[in-house]
């Protein structure tokens, strides 16, 4: 379901790391009730470190590296403001290491 590109922004935090947004407008689904597919991934040295995405079949969700979490969605405005979060708790946290 590829539906209709509404944004896309690749973020650059420094030459290693990055955040990326991507939002489609789709079809209200059983899969994706809201009408949106989306992933906001974080990638540091070419590793996924925070994601939310919508895949195919797998709803809502979130993803700290290697694991995989569900997600309450209300909203792209609070995805977006969950997701920031997020980066700069793992960036500050890399900060003091």
């Amino acid at each position: 379901m590829r539906g209709e590109l509404i944004f896309h922004e690749r973020r650059y935090f420094n030459e290693t790391s990055f955040q990326e947004i991507k939002i489609w407008k789709v079809p209200e689904s059983k899969d994706k009730p809201h009408g949106f597919k989306y992933s906001f991934a974080y990638i540091v040295n070419n590793e996924r470190i925070v994601c939310y995405d919508n895949a195919e079949g797998k709803g809502d969700h979130k993803h700290y590296s290697d694991k995989e979490y569900p997600y309450k969605f209300h909203g792209i405005k609070q995805l977006w403001k969950d997701f920031i979060k997020d980066i700069k708790r793992v960036r500050e946290a890399e900060d003091e290491s």
